[in-house]
């Protein structure tokens, strides 16, 4: 019961995050930043959130930009969530490599 209650909040914060940062890239032209995966603890009080983010080599900035302005993104995510949430939960953002470490796979076949 309560793991169908984390996979429903989970998703519920994955749109409404990638939602978030679309608006936010939307005025960076060339930027696109998706939500791949978003856990949340059995307590509800940490999401951890994975990004992809294209172009790659932007990554590491836009990660530090996000993580600096977590308790702005945490503030619009209660704003858009505070009917189906008590507690906001504490966002934590990491970058999903997995589409690069795809790609290095099909470049090492191909050789």
């Amino acid at each position: 019961m309560q793991e169908t209650r984390q996979n429903r909040i989970a998703r519920l914060l994955q749109k409404e995050l990638a939602s978030i940062f679309q608006t936010q890239t939307r005025m960076m032209h060339g930027v696109l930043i998706s939500v791949t995966r978003v856990k949340i603890s059995p307590d509800l009080s940490i999401c951890t959130a994975y990004l992809s983010i294209f172009p790659s080599e932007k990554g590491e900035e836009l990660l530090k930009n996000i993580n600096a302005n977590e308790k702005t993104v945490r503030y619009e995510l209660g704003q858009r969530v505070h009917n189906q949430l008590r507690i906001i939960p504490e966002l934590r953002f990491f970058i999903d490599d997995s589409l690069d470490y795809l790609d290095r796979i099909d470049e090492l076949l191909k050789k």
